[in-house]
Order: C-alpha cells, then structure tokens, then sequence
C-alpha cells in the first residue's frame, strides 16, 4: 500500500510568483504537486494550506500552528512534508524538533532557493527528495530536506544565500543522502511508540 502523507505549504520562495512589488508567495499546496507530477505516483497526500507567508514573517505563532496541524493529523498519517521559505526554515526546524519530540514518524521541511515555476529551479528535486524520504519507512523525527542532504532539525543552517546548497549541517554529520530517488542513511534518529508534544495547546 502506498504510504499517506500530509503536505502542509506554508509559503515561501518555493511557492512564489513575479508581481510588481518582486517575488511572493502565491502558488497553493496543490499547485506545487502539480508541478511534480512523480509524487502522486510514490504516495497518496493530500494537501492543507496553513500560511502563504514570506518565512521572514514566520515566527513563534505559526511554529505553534504547524505543531497543531501535525499533532491534529498525526494519527491518520505515515508522514508530513512541510514546504517552507529558506530564510527561517532552520528555525521552524528547531522549533519542531522541540515542540514535537520522540515522533516515530518523519516530518520533513523543505523549500527552494527560487520558485517552481523558474525554469533553473531546485524546487522540483527538493519536493521529491522529501517525498520520497517520507515514504522510506527509516525516517524518523523532525529533519530538513534539501539538496539531496537529511539534516536533523536541530541541526540545520542555512550557510549559502544563493547556491542551491544551502544548509549544513553543523557539529554533526548529516543524516541520509537522497540520490536518483534512492535514499542511503547512515545514522537513525531516536524516536518513541507515542510522540510527545509539547506547546500552549497542551
């Protein structure tokens, strides 16, 4: 059975598109799948629009809001995939990985360093990498996607403004390489029959 996996969008360069004023988030959930067409065929996801924000706006209020959309499907998914501006996506990471502790199951951030509707874009690759690490069935926990590199959410930092390269992993080694669809993991995260969430909603 193919796994079922929630995309949450939340905005961000990955979802943008040219208006007069420059680059803004306008392209919905539903509008990135369609642009790759290869993960419908690896999954069945469906899709919640949470923010269509710049992640420069993003703060404590909406880290909360993806911690209760997650603990509020949590049950009826395999897996979640979060698309986000890379600017803050570190820290939503971090934020996560905190607010959402010991989770069996992966939730995964990911984004792009321009839109997906360029034609030189990285969004596609990145979409799918995550999917595809998603539906592994080794991923565990809170981690970014990007550039064929798994770094845990807590270890994350955006390092490059414009290489498609853009997150280190810092004071520790990455955790899996995604490749030609094919993911190698070399460390497996703890994690916990029941996650433990921790917020205000508690």
């Amino acid at each position: 059975m193919k796994k079922r996996i929630l995309f949450i969008a939340t905005g961000g360069t990955i979802a943008s598109e040219v208006t007069e004023l420059g680059l803004k988030p306008g392209i919905s959930a539903e509008g990135l799948l369609r642009a790759v067409p290869a993960i419908r065929e690896l999954c069945d996801v469906e899709c919640l629009q949470l923010y269509s924000l710049d992640s420069t706006d993003i703060g404590p209020e909406h880290w909360l809001g993806m911690a209760r959309a997650i603990r509020e499907n949590y049950e009826g998914f395999d897996g979640f995939v979060l698309s986000h501006g890379t600017d803050t996506m570190a820290y939503s990471a971090a934020a996560l990985s905190y607010l959402i502790q010991g989770s069996a199951k992966p939730i995964i951030l990911t984004g792009a360093q321009k839109p997906i509707g360029f034609d030189t874009t990285d969004s596609r690759v990145n979409l799918l990498d995550s999917f595809i690490c998603a539906c592994s069935g080794d991923m565990h926990g809170v981690m970014i996607v990007f550039n064929g590199r798994v770094i845990l959410g807590t270890r994350a930092r955006k390092t490059h403004s414009k290489s498609f390269d853009a997150f280190s992993s810092i004071n520790y080694p990455h955790i899996a390489d995604v490749r030609d669809g094919r993911v190698t993991q070399y460390i497996v995260p703890g994690f916990e029959k029941k996650p433990r969430f921790f917020s205000e909603l508690d």
